[in-house]
């Protein structure tokens, strides 16, 4: 193994798409030498451990996470107050714990609740990658590379727990952002979590329609492009919106209203309009595109 951080136990509760991939990145970087898994389903902890994901599968995560120098939380949110609970009375003092989660106020928060002394070796984060499958097959070691990674760590955290929550993240070949939970949070419902809801309902719309197998029969690239991630996971998607409620009804409210809008012109054959507002989307777009691409 190279650098400065070493992990000799990595528990992965949640073996899926982000969990895996952090543990395959972390095997290919050379940091850690066993990672254990913990998850719901012996099926999918079986083809975890077949593709090398994981080395070995533990019963449970209190059992796990005994003699754990490093424990990723991959499950989603909605599943982390009872795993932390399960867990907080048999982590080692040095065990460092972050996990992936989407929202970041509650997860906080369980923390804080059900970690106790722990706490100030847990540092959450969130990376901002992923793809529309799902599972420990989906994972794969570059899922993060040259990808944002947000860092949150609380006033109370050890600094050694954020340097090596950062130090891993680091191996993974990501590009680390620190930020307030409430802003994470509000920026994250907007350009990750209104996007899936409005995928989930178009998809759920058309579906319903009489004609539904002719109309997606005849879909071509514009509608596969718009709800790719509605192949994403419902549980997890459940638990985000539940999480974010706040932040997530604020941007619907104003989304319905652009599509009020929108119908309105519509409606009325209001040409001017409609250009109008189709040109300022696109504009905003292109300098979004080309910002992101600096």
């Amino acid at each position: 193994m190279s650098g400065k951080l070493r992990i000799r136990k990595l528990v992965v509760i949640g073996v899926g798409l982000i969990g895996g991939s952090f543990a395959l990145a972390l095997k290919r970087a050379r940091v850690v030498k066993q990672v254990v898994g913990v998850g719901r389903t012996r099926r999918n902890l079986n083809a975890a451990l077949k593709l090398g994901v994981i080395d070995a599968i533990a019963k449970d995560a209190a059992t796990a996470v005994q003699d754990a120098d490093f424990v990723f939380l991959g499950t989603p949110v909605g599943q982390m107050a009872e795993v932390m609970a399960q867990i907080a009375p048999h982590l080692p003092e040095h065990c460092v714990v972050t996990d992936g989660g989407s929202t970041k106020q509650d997860v906080i928060a369980y923390a804080r609740r059900f970690l106790g002394p722990r706490f100030r070796r847990f540092v959450p984060s969130h990376p901002i990658a992923g793809t529309e499958q799902s599972g420990a097959a989906a994972a794969f070691p570059e899922l993060f590379v040259g990808r944002k990674v947000i860092v949150v760590p609380q006033p109370e955290a050890d600094a050694a727990a954020t340097r090596t929550v950062r130090a891993a993240w680091l191996a993974c070949k990501a590009d680390l952002v620190k930020l307030d939970a409430r802003e994470h949070d509000e920026i994250f419902a907007a350009v990750s979590h209104l996007p899936h809801v409005v995928a989930f309902a178009l998809v759920g719309m058309l579906a319903k329609r009489r004609n539904a197998p002719r109309l997606l029969g005849m879909s071509g690239g514009g509608l596969r492009d718009t709800v790719r991630i509605a192949g994403s996971s419902p549980e997890m998607w459940r638990d985000i919106c539940i999480a974010n409620r706040d932040a997530l009804l604020e941007l619907l409210d104003a989304y319905v209203d652009e599509l009020e809008r929108a119908r309105a012109a519509i409606a009325e054959a209001d040409g001017a309009t409609l250009q109008a507002s189709f040109a300022e989307a696109r504009h905003a777009r292109e300098r979004w595109l080309v910002k992101k691409s600096r």
